[in-house]
């Protein structure tokens, strides 16, 4: 299980994966995770379907496999905002039969052409149900859940003020540990950090770093999360973005100027979304890995 006192002694190095399409074994992100691996990640989390609980066994048996095979801490995704009561239930079993300790609880996004259930309106009422889940087990264990967080605003609040506002409840719940949406655009992430200290959310806060090594991916992504793109990206996607391996290399000498700055401004940790690309990742680890063996600023 992740341990918050980990965050005391280094700063935390983390990847993102996905379960690969439905027309696709299994299997084919297992190779993915053996080469991850050996990058030394903290944990390694897994994004789980948002149409509910029957998409839950590809993500269980992944986060199974980064587990007990990779023997590295795992994290699943939980969007509820398309499942019922009965479906978080049963979700919560399955991960708890799998020996899954850590979860990203979520609120999820609408899926087309389905209603959402309605019952988990906000990812900080998912968290109070996994609580009550936890007073009710037992084997003596308990989930650690941790819950995202938008560095440039949740598409869909109204301002920054609404938007911490309902970061401090998820936190309140029972997040003690916090995974930051991609952005591009440090300051940005340093503002938002000063607004957590000002409403009192004390958990650690890991930047989520997305290298921009494709245009139409991180266009797509751009559209998703409201980042802020300073004139340094714009200029290199516009410069780069028609030539694959150009617009690769840049992308990724781009993250690796954010997370040099990143961790030499004391942040929490990193998170890295792989896009199951493990050379990316292996590119971005060899070359900041020092930077994580450095001592973490004491806060």
């Amino acid at each position: 299980m992740i341990d918050e006192t980990q965050f005391k002694n280094k700063t935390i190095f983390s990847f993102e994966v996905f379960p690969p399409k439905k027309t696709m074994p299994i299997d084919t992100i297992f190779s993915t995770l053996d080469e991850l691996k050996g990058l030394s990640p903290d944990f390694i989390s897994v994004t789980f379907g948002a149409g509910g609980s029957e998409n839950c066994n590809n993500s269980v048996e992944i986060a199974k496999h980064i587990k007990n095979v990779c023997n590295v801490e795992s994290v699943i995704h939980m969007p509820a905002l398309n499942m019922t009561k009965a479906d978080a239930q049963f979700v919560l079993e399955q991960f708890q039969q799998a020996g899954i300790n850590n979860i990203l609880a979520l609120r999820g996004d609408k899926v087309e052409g389905k209603e959402p259930a309605n019952e988990f309106l906000h990812a900080s009422n998912l968290i109070s149900f996994i609580k009550e889940f936890d007073s009710k087990r037992t084997d003596g264990k308990k989930f650690k859940i941790l819950g995202a967080c938008y560095p440039e605003l949740h598409p869909q609040s109204k301002d920054v003020f609404e938007d911490i506002d309902y970061l401090k409840k998820k936190v309140d719940a029972g997040a003690s540990h916090l995974l930051s949406q991609l952005f591009f655009d440090n300051t940005q992430f340093y503002r938002f950090l000063e607004r957590c200290q000002i409403k009192g959310i004390n958990v650690p806060v890991e930047a989520g770093i997305m290298p921009a090594t494709n245009k139409k991916s991180i266009e797509r992504m751009v559209s998703m999360t409201n980042a802020v793109l300073p004139k340094k990206f714009t200029d290199m996607m516009d410069r780069y973005g028609d030539h694959p391996e150009a617009i690769r290399d840049a992308g990724i000498a781009y993250a690796i100027d954010q997370i040099v700055d990143l961790v030499t401004h004391g942040v929490s940790g990193i998170h890295l979304y792989t896009m199951n690309n493990p050379l990316v990742a292996r590119k971005i680890y060899e070359a900041t890995k020092s930077l994580f063996d450095v001592p973490p600023i004491l806060k």
